[in-house]
């Protein structure tokens, strides 16, 4: 893993998911280097809808980094910088491929419009995704080793996943897409043409409260558990501070399920992050 790669990593992650990079900066100096590696990895295929112009070329791109983490991949996949901190990453800590490539799978979810169909659903797919990062992070700091109990990272995945996607109804549903549960708005009333027209309604406030409230409760499961583990992994966790307070945010706002919610600055984050990592150690 050349320093070229890292570097490149750090970069792409600090423009392309900013939370998880502020979020890095508590990570020792030796351990960040990895996980950044891994964010950036997600950062980029999280990206991808954003980037292509329909699922075929998505579905390749997936494809890609398929072949990639399976050792199949054709032409010299290291020349790619992200690709080579990734796999250098997976070799020093020993980390599982087979859980990057259910991400992959599951990443196949954004390219295509249909709803989410259900919690059972959701939490699956936040799982693969969200889920995975925490628990591979926290996998090197704890030097390869698996950590147990991994309530934290199921916990705060879904969470993550549920306030990202709170926060992001209205960008989302402006590209047709519903990404939170579609059983809990069809139960409140909410009608699919009425999302992405922008049409705010008391059924569709009703859900998203009660999607906020199931986040809740993961936050508070993720607190416990992650009290219970070993000083040096906590710092994996330290997101958790920034959801807590963009949950609040959120639920204060009352500016409707599409507006855009207001977000802290840069310096804010870095001192909740700071403090944190001081009242876990």
């Amino acid at each position: 893993m050349t320093d070229a790669s890292l570097e490149y990593a750090a970069e792409f992650l600090r423009k392309s998911d900013r939370d998880r990079y502020l979020a890095s900066l508590v990570l020792s100096a030796e351990k960040r280097p990895a996980i950044t590696a891994l964010y950036a990895f997600n950062a980029d295929i999280a990206s991808i809808r954003e980037r292509v112009s329909g699922p075929q070329p998505g579905e390749i791109r997936l494809q890609w980094w398929n072949d990639a983490l399976s050792g199949e991949g054709h032409g010299a996949v290291r020349q790619n910088p992200l690709a080579d901190a990734l796999l250098e990453t997976l070799e020093r800590y020993n980390l599982p491929a087979g859980t990057l490539l259910r991400l992959v799978g599951a990443r196949r979810f954004d390219l295509y419009d249909d709803p989410m169909p259900d919690i059972e659903t959701f939490e699956g797919y936040a799982g693969e995704t969200a889920s995975t990062l925490f628990q591979l992070a926290a996998m090197v700091l704890n030097d390869g080793e698996p950590v147990e109990p991994g309530d934290a990272a199921g916990h705060l995945g879904v969470a993550q996943a549920m306030i990202g996607h709170l926060r992001a109804f209205g960008h989302v549903s402006a590209q047709g897409r519903i990404m939170l549960p579609w059983s809990i708005l069809e139960a409140n009333g909410v009608r699919e043409a009425e999302v992405f027209a922008g049409s705010e309604s008391e059924g569709l406030h009703a859900a998203m409260s009660q999607i906020a409230e199931l986040a809740t409760d993961h936050i508070g499961k993720a607190r416990t558990s992650v009290a219970a583990l070993p000083g040096q992994v906590r710092p994996a966790f330290a997101a958790m501070t920034l959801l807590e307070a963009q949950l609040a945010s959120w639920q204060r706002a009352g500016k409707g399920a599409f507006a855009a919610p207001p977000d802290e600055p840069d310096w804010r984050k870095i001192a909740r992050l700071a403090w944190w990592a001081l009242r876990n150690r």
